[in-house]
């Protein structure tokens, strides 16, 4: 019967002292496309596992010096991931029960086709993954959420959004750049969810956000007792993200001893967890993000040429909000809805202010309006300081003649002067005034204590 191939390679250790059963079992499994090695009695096998990491590992019972059943004990107090299938003699059953009491997933008596243990070890292998990401994805949850839509129909996110259709299907790393806030991380979700990896992890990390010795941990996990504090051996996010995708943000502030670690995982999917000489294989999409001109940073020395152009296969690049001004009412309207409505003067200012920090400024600010205004009405006086002290440069259109196009007037006294000419306008009436300016009563009755109140009207 045909064999399927393997869609993922396994890496398997073979542990027989029968050369008649090793050899042609070696060259059966390497023609499946596993990766194996094999050890002809316990003490070749612990040596092999010190300095490579295996998925499954399948181990005769009877051999001369230490039995089967305690190389199964060392193996997997060593990785307690690995997956270990026990070959038994003469159908002993108990010896098969003793083993899977002490961590052997699964056991074949004597004699069997390799056929039989070819399915018994990809049983293993598949099964060993799954209980992997269900043991470490839960604390990635929070960061698998659905991808937020990309709002906006400039011409500039028209173009990110193609992009992202002709990108996602690749398994090709990808560069995303653009300023602080412009969402690349939406840009990474939107792509991984549009990827055929979309079933798989997304993990997510910070450069930034991490100092180097720590983010080399995270990266790259670390065993029991590799430094201070390490009182367990914790898996790395490339290993978490195996088989699927892991997005670095900020990739520009990794420093060069981690560049360095990165670029071999990108060549051969080979790593190594701190404070261990064994190698670990992973397939992963990267995809980075950074607000800085790697070009310029490669000149300057301070970024791997190398590195660069491995990860710069296919790059994105995020237009800043204020090089898409006509894409800020579809932003507003997204995030606030259809309850919210906006105050005199809030739109002009939406759509001269610079927005240096972009998408993430605006949703902050009008999450702290939502907070502040009444009556579902944002005002000029809900919104940061930052944004009312902003020079109005004579694309506000005011209300009073005493303000003419060109005069550079900080906003909060144009607000000042649009209310001072509404309550003339009606004889000082502040109800009425309300009204007209669409805000509630208390919230001007705040506006004019700030005005200092001495007004006669």
């Amino acid at each position: 019967m045909a064999i399927a191939a393997l869609t993922e390679p396994i890496d398997l250790l073979l542990v027989d002292d029968e050369p008649d059963f090793l050899e042609p079992a070696c060259r059966f499994f390497q023609r499946q496309g596993y990766r194996v090695s094999a050890a002809a009695n316990a003490e070749q096998a612990i040596a092999v596992q010190s300095s490579q990491h295996f998925h499954v590992a399948v181990i005769d019972q009877n051999m001369p010096g230490m039995n089967g059943l305690e190389l199964l004990k060392r193996l997997h107090a060593e990785d307690d991931e690995l997956r270990i299938i026990m070959l038994t003699g003469g159908g002993s059953i108990a010896s098969a029960v003793e083993a899977m009491k002490h961590g052997a997933v699964d056991y074949l008596s004597k004699p069997f086709g390799l056929d039989d243990l070819d399915t018994l070890i990809r049983n293993a292998a598949r099964t060993g993954k799954i209980e992997r990401e269900n043991k470490h994805l839960k604390r990635q949850l929070a960061q698998t959420n659905s991808t937020k839509p990309l709002i906006g129909t400039s011409p500039g996110i028209t173009e990110v959004k193609r992009l992202i259709e002709r990108i996602a299907p690749s398994d090709k790393p990808v560069l995303i750049l653009g300023e602080s806030g412009t969402g690349k991380e939406l840009v990474a979700r939107a792509i991984h969810e549009q990827s055929t990896l979309a079933s798989r992890p997304l993990v997510v990390i910070n450069c930034a956000a991490l100092p180097e010795s720590l983010l080399e941990s995270e990266l790259f996990g670390h065993e029991k007792g590799a430094f201070t504090g390490a009182s367990d051996a914790k898996p790395g996010l490339f290993e978490i993200a195996d088989g699927g995708t892991l997005f670095i943000d900020e990739f520009g502030e990794l420093a060069g001893g981690l560049q360095a670690k990165l670029l071999r995982v990108l060549e051969d999917g080979s790593m190594r967890r701190i404070g261990s000489v064994k190698e670990r294989r992973v397939k992963v999409r990267l995809i980075a993000a950074t607000n800085r001109d790697l070009g310029k940073e490669v000149a300057a020395g301070r970024f791997r040429e190398d590195l660069y152009y491995r990860v710069n296969v296919l790059s994105i690049k995020i237009p800043p909000l204020r090089e898409r001004p006509g894409d800020i009412p579809l932003l507003i309207h997204h995030f606030l809805g259809d309850r919210w409505k906006l105050g005199p003067g809030v739109n002009e200012l939406f759509q001269n202010s610079p927005w240096p920090g972009n998408v993430r400024q605006l949703i902050n600010a009008l999450e702290r309006a939502k907070i502040l205004a009444d009556d579902c009405m944002i005002t000029l006086e809900n919104l940061p300081q930052e944004l009312n002290h902003t020079a109005c440069t004579g694309n506000f259109v005011a209300s009073t003649s005493t303000i003419s196009i060109g005069d550079s007037i900080p906003l909060e006294s144009l607000s000042h002067l649009h209310i001072t000419e509404v309550l003339k306008r009606n004889h000082g009436n502040k109800a009425k005034a309300a009204r007209e300016l669409g805000i509630a009563r208390r919230s001007l009755y705040r506006m004019l204590e700030k005005m200092d109140g001495h007004h006669s009207f």
